[in-house]
């Protein structure tokens, strides 16, 4: 029998990523021990896999989260305890203040969650160096169609998938090539069909990693270019046609490019990017999410600026 001492100071590894650090204290015989630290308005999930049988629970050291539990909002804080064998449903939590809890799994998962990590950075980073944008860019986008979301009710499921096709709606940008993506005058006619290819290769990238997480935001990643009255690309989708999480990533990556510098136009001011949003609802965007999206303005204003 393997024995070891760990702690929260000297773990077996460490992964950082999006607000949340992970800590593996223990693993042997299937069963991992791990250490979640989650910052203050960040969000961690545990989701159903396919044919998973595990038993997972958490215990909440120190802070607070909310989650949704058949369909009912708590808070959980330190003591509690939510287990699930095997998890059938998404839980979506998201942390009240800075908290702290421990999972623990009866089948190994830290190396899986490690790899995902490592891969959706990679992605994520390359494409915003590619396409002149800071991965700010990439966290904002995140963040706001995550709060949308939680406006709309998402189901945990919706909301599992919203966080990384949100976070990864650009990535088809890698295949295209920069003297494009970085053009300062107007694009002709075969570089704007070259460049509008970017969410079917967005799409394609998706499908063929191993996560199923990523696998599930690959329609969402193709969508999010499509326009409520159908006049969007790449296949003139038109209102309920287009996934809703398509439709907030849509608006939110359209706000967040008018009010950024870029290599072609300088930013607008925040009241000209709102009276756009106006102006195009129902048309470019879908209504019901303008609406929810310009109420949460202060809130994006906040990440703008990293406050």
């Amino acid at each position: 029998m393997n024995q070891y001492l760990t702690s929260i100071d000297n773990p077996i590894e460490t992964v950082r990523y999006k607000g949340l650090t992970v800590k593996l204290l223990a693993t042997g015989d299937g069963t991992e021990v791990i250490h979640h630290l989650l910052e203050e308005g960040a969000r961690w999930s545990m989701q159903p896999q396919e044919g998973g049988t595990a038993s997972e629970s958490i215990f909440i050291v120190r802070g607070s989260m909310k989650v949704t539990i058949e369909g009912e909002t708590k808070v959980v804080s330190p003591g509690d305890v939510l287990s699930a064998a095997p998890v059938q449903h998404g839980f979506i939590f998201s942390a009240q203040e800075q908290t702290e809890f421990i999972y623990i799994s009866s089948q190994p998962v830290f190396q899986f969650f490690s790899s995902i990590v490592r891969e959706n950075q990679e992605l994520a980073v390359e494409v915003a160096l590619k396409d002149g944008y800071t991965a700010e860019h990439c966290k904002r986008i995140m963040q706001m169609s995550m709060m949308i979301g939680e406006k709309m009710d998402l189901s945990p499921d919706d909301m599992c998938t919203l966080n990384y096709a949100s976070y990864l709606h650009d990535v088809g940008k890698i295949k295209i090539p920069k003297s494009i993506l970085l053009k300062e005058g107007p694009l002709s006619e075969e570089e704007w069909k070259e460049m509008k290819r970017h969410c079917t290769y967005g799409k394609e990238l998706l499908e063929e990693t191993d996560s199923p997480y990523m696998k599930a935001s690959a329609q969402i990643v193709e969508q999010h270019h499509e326009r409520y009255d159908g006049k969007g690309y790449p296949n003139g989708l038109q209102k309920e046609q287009i996934s809703p999480l398509a439709s907030i990533v849509s608006v939110v990556d359209a706000f967040d490019a008018m009010t950024t510098d870029r290599p072609y136009r300088k930013a607008m001011s925040l009241s000209e990017a709102i009276e756009e949003l106006k102006r195009n609802k129902g048309t470019m965007f879908h209504p019901e999410v303008v609406k929810i999206f310009i109420d949460l303005i202060p809130e994006w204003g906040k990440m703008k600026q990293g406050v």
